[in-house]
C-alpha cells in the first residue's frame, strides 16, 4: 500500500512538472512554428499555413487601445510595404476579441501618426480570447501578466520554420526598423551561407564564416584577393558592393 501511495505521489509529481514546464516552454528557433487556426479582422485564417512560402512575422501585444500598442501597428502599418518586398506576412494577435480588434483597426485607421496620413491596416488582427495561442508561443509572461500578452515577436521563413524569437516588456515599444533589419540579416544569410556583423544594415558588407580562398585557388583567380578583405586573423569580410 506504501508502495502504491509513493508511486501515486512520484507520478502526480511528474505531471505537475510536466504542466508546469509546458505552460513556460516557447517554441525555440530551428522549431516547426506551432500551427493554430483563428477568428481574425480578416476571417478565420489558418496560421502559418495560410501564408505559403512566403516568410511571416508573429506579434503578440498585450491589449488594443492601448497606446504603445497603437503606436506600434502604426509603425508597422507604415511599414508594410517593406514587408510587401520582403515577401514577408504580419499577423498581430491578443487576448481580445475579435469585434474589439474591428473597433480598434477603425480607430486606428482615423489617425494621423507622425504626420503620415491615415494608413490602412492591412494585415489580420487575431483574436487569442482563450490565450490558448498565447500559451502555445510562450507569449504569457505569468511574473507580469496570466492573462494580457508582453511583446513578442516571432520570425518565420518560406518553410515554416522560427528563425528568430524576441520578447519585449509591456511598457517598451518594439522598435519596427530593426524587425525588417532581422528580416533582411536573415534572407542574406540564407542565401548566401554568410554572416552578419553587430550592426549591419543592407547593403554593408558580410562576414563569411571560413577562410575565403585557398593559395590554389588565389593562383588560379588572383582577382578572389579584391573581394575580401579581413580585420585582423578572424574577421574576414565579403564585399557586399562587388555583388550588384
Amino acid at each position: 500500500m506504501k508502495k502504491l501511495g509513493l508511486t501515486f505521489i512520484i507520478i502526480a509529481s511528474l505531471v505537475i512538472s510536466a504542466f508546469a514546464k509546458g505552460n513556460s516552454d516557447i517554441p525555440l528557433i530551428g522549431s516547426k512554428a506551432p500551427s493554430f487556426t483563428a477568428k481574425t479582422t480578416q476571417g478565420k485564417i489558418k496560421f502559418p499555413d495560410d501564408y505559403g512560402t512566403n516568410w511571416k512575422i508573429l506579434f503578440s501585444h498585450p491589449q488594443d487601445f492601448t497606446p504603445v500598442c497603437s503606436s506600434e501597428l502604426l509603425e508597422l502599418a507604415n511599414l508594410q510595404k517593406e514587408f510587401d518586398k520582403l515577401n514577408v506576412k504580419i499577423a498581430v494577435i491578443s487576448t481580445d476579441d475579435v469585434e474589439q480588434h474591428k473597433l480598434w483597426v477603425e480607430y486606428l485607421e482615423t489617425v494621423d501618426y507622425k504626420n503620415r496620413g491615415n494608413l490602412k491596416i492591412n494585415f489580420p488582427i487575431i483574436e487569442d480570447t482563450k490565450a490558448s495561442v498565447s500559451e502555445t508561443y510562450g507569449m504569457l509572461h505569468q511574473p507580469t501578466s496570466t492573462n494580457r500578452d508582453i511583446r513578442g515577436v516571432f520570425i518565420i521563413d518560406g518553410n515554416n520554420i522560427i528563425r528568430s524569437i524576441n520578447f519585449y516588456p509591456m511598457e517598451v515599444g518594439r522598435n519596427m526598423e530593426e524587425i525588417v533589419r532581422i528580416v533582411e540579416a536573415l534572407k542574406t544569410t540564407s542565401a548566401d551561407n554568410v554572416l552578419t556583423p553587430a550592426n549591419w544594415n543592407e547593403g554593408d558588407d558580410v562576414l563569411v564564416p571560413y577562410f575565403p580562398y585557398t593559395k590554389e585557388e588565389l593562383a588560379a583567380d588572383p582577382k578572389l584577393k579584391d573581394q575580401y578583405y579581413n580585420v585582423g586573423n578572424r574577421l574576414w569580410f565579403k564585399k557586399v558592393a562587388l555583388d550588384k
